[in-house]
């Protein structure tokens, strides 16, 4: 099992920049690939942007964020890292990472989320 524990969230105005971290613990090693998503109130939780975890790898990132967030890791500290930057207010919502042990499956093993608001 992993655990998964982000930090980093905050609110900020349209513009602004966040950077938050995922910091993982338990079995590490069998981590494929890391993935941040999100979930603004009302809505389904939605994809943003992943990695393969050991490599650094960046596997895509969402339409509406590309350009504007870089997902990044540091797998000597087991954490991975999500700069937003340009923020604006469609970005608001709790901000999860996750985790997959291979190219298969879904990601899992969700953190307890930390939240994002982007308002004037």
């Amino acid at each position: 099992q992993v655990q998964l524990v982000e930090s980093g969230g905050g609110s900020v105005q349209p513009g602004g920049s966040l950077k938050l971290s995922c910091v993982a613990s338990g079995r590490t090693p069998y981590i494929y690939a890391l993935a941040w998503f999100r979930q603004a109130p009302g809505k389904e939780r939605e994809f943003v942007a992943a990695l393969l975890f050991f490599s650094g790898k960046v596997l895509g990132y969402a339409d509406s964020v590309k350009g504007r967030f870089t997902i990044s890791a540091h797998s000597a500290t087991k954490t991975a890292y999500l700069q937003m930057d340009n923020l604006k207010p469609e970005d608001t919502g709790v901000y999860y990472c996750g985790v997959k042990p291979n190219a298969g499956g879904s990601f899992g093993s969700w953190g307890q989320g930390t939240q994002v608001t982007v308002s004037s």
